[in-house]
């Protein structure tokens, strides 16, 4: 099964306008964990520059994709943010991702492992803890003021 990764690359106008989109974009955790085919989403600032933000969303079909693209509440705040001078630039990419690795070493008795694995169960396979001597690897939780929105966690 292909996998779809959407990254987005929003320069917003100001401070106050990145506040305004996230009051906007504030029950968008709620939609995407509705939406089929929708895997994982998160948001951050840029280290460098702090008018960029960057998005990366994971999902199990282009069409899934679209379709959040296309989506009522998608479209409709983007159109708000761009209308209110909020959004300043919004860069999207989207990529076809044809596999994924965990590569882990474990700081307590340095065993490494390298391993394919099945993003849809992403946090399940983080959870795992070092087959070796047991230690637990920290894994980001998903919060209500987080930035990272994990959908495999509530299946």
């Amino acid at each position: 099964m292909a996998i779809y990764q959407s990254m987005q690359r929003v320069r917003f106008s100001s401070p106050d306008g990145y506040a305004k989109f996230k009051l906007i974009f504030g029950e968008v955790r709620h939609q995407l964990k509705q939406l089929p085919g929708f895997m994982h989403l998160t948001w951050w600032v840029h280290p460098q520059d702090p008018t960029w933000y960057n998005e990366i969303s994971i999902w199990t079909s282009l069409e899934a994709l679209k379709d959040w693209h296309m989506n009522t509440y998608h479209k409709n705040a983007k159109e708000w943010a761009v209308r209110s001078g909020a959004i300043m630039e919004d860069i999207i990419t989207n990529f076809e991702l044809k596999s994924t690795r965990l590569i882990r070493v474990c700081p307590c008795c340095a065993n490494i492992t390298d391993q394919p694995y099945e993003l849809k169960c992403e946090q399940q396979v983080l959870a795992q803890p070092c087959p070796k001597c047991g230690f637990s690897f920290p894994v980001m939780p998903e919060t209500p003021d987080s930035t990272a929105v994990f959908k495999d966690i509530h299946d």
